[in-house]
């Protein structure tokens, strides 16, 4: 397909600290595989092949993973931003790699079911200078909305409010002409929702909205990132980079799950961890290495690389970093974060803090 793809990784995502203190959000294991390989995947799968990724934080570890991307079927380069220049300015970034007459432009944190060729069709049919992804949501007060006419031209650029006029929200994925991504202004920080697309809508030029419901997640949060590694192993979440079959669980090679052991509710244990004897593993993402213990409790939770869970201990809607220690009988809830290489003494109890 003539279009160019940008995804744009460069954020820090401190919202998943302690996690993202190793490697960039977009390249946590989700679902067996870095988070981007999905969303690659469908970039392939609607038939796009060239690739630029807008980089900044840890910028060097996506070109160490992906090279070339001749492995996935891509041509991939990377732009690296020397300082943050918001959404809008990333995307002049990288005007100088474009190729195609026009891009589709990818937050690198969002898990999507929408039909990019259609998304791709309407632009090109509709003759719109930008078509966004329009998400329908239950609840569009946490978002800014943005409202279309009966053609589907958007006609505005709304702030949250707690009556939105339209359950359409900004999805996170746009279709750009070549020449409008020339025209945001280079080398200063622009946000698309501030600057670009109301400045647009003013001159008068043709923005279009593609609305749908499908699958969509932004997984910046815990919580949001275990649910969307859960629906990816399910199927629920679209992907052709599932490293093995759809399912209750994903066990990757060389992890030892024992007899009397059981793994649930869309859950991945990382390659080379040991779940022992009488251990529950709910809805959660287990990182490689990991071990836990006869009668540990995991549910929805993230354990990193290397951690370890003593005999009886209950993590629920807990980040564990990499190499943390978490002693038999502690209970860690709602929201606690235990930081990398930590040692939680036997009996600990956590509740939403840092440890």
């Amino acid at each position: 397909m003539t279009v160019d793809a940008v995804v744009l990784v460069g954020g820090k995502g401190t919202r998943l600290r302690p996690l993202t203190l190793s490697a960039p959000k977009p390249m946590l294991p989700t679902a067996g595989v870095p988070f981007l390989t999905h969303l690659l995947s469908r970039i392939k799968a609607a038939g796009i092949t060239h690739v630029v990724l807008g980089t900044s934080y840890r910028a060097e570890v996506f070109e160490q993973y992906f090279g070339d991307g001749a492995d996935l079927g891509l041509e991939m380069e990377y732009v690296v931003e020397d300082e943050p220049l918001d959404t809008g300015g990333a995307i002049r970034n990288v005007y100088d790699r474009l190729r195609a007459d026009d891009a589709v432009i990818f937050n690198g944190d969002i898990l999507s079911g929408a039909d990019l060729g259609a998304l791709i069709g309407t632009h090109r049919d509709t003759g719109a200078d930008v078509t966004l992804h329009l998400q329908r949501v239950e609840d569009p007060s946490r978002f800014g909305s943005v409202p279309t006419d009966e053609t589907g031209r958007v006609t505005a650029f709304l702030e949250k409010t707690p009556n939105p006029p339209t359950d359409q929200i900004n999805a996170g994925c746009y279709v750009f002409k070549r020449s409008v991504v020339e025209g945001i202004p280079a080398g200063r920080r622009v946000s698309v929702e501030r600057e670009t697309f109301p400045g647009l809508l003013a001159d008068g030029a043709h923005v279009h909205g593609f609305v749908d419901a499908s699958y969509w997640l932004d997984v910046g949060t815990p919580e949001a990132f275990v649910r969307g590694s859960a629906d990816l192993v399910r199927g629920l979440a679209p992907t052709s980079a599932l490293p093995g079959q759809v399912g209750d669980a994903l066990v990757l090679d060389g992890a030892q799950v024992m007899p009397g052991a059981e793994v649930t509710g869309g859950a991945t244990i990382g390659a080379g961890s040991e779940i022992a004897a009488g251990a529950r593993i709910a809805g959660s993402v287990l990182f490689d290495g990991v071990v836990v213990a006869e009668d540990a409790v995991v549910e929805n939770s993230v354990l990193g690389a290397g951690a370890r869970l003593g005999k009886g201990a209950i993590v629920r809607d807990v980040v564990v970093g990499d190499g943390a220690i978490v002693g038999a009988g502690c209970e860690l809830l709602a929201g606690a974060r235990v930081w990398p290489k930590v040692s939680l003494p036997d009996g600990s109890i956590r509740f939403s803090s840092d440890a």
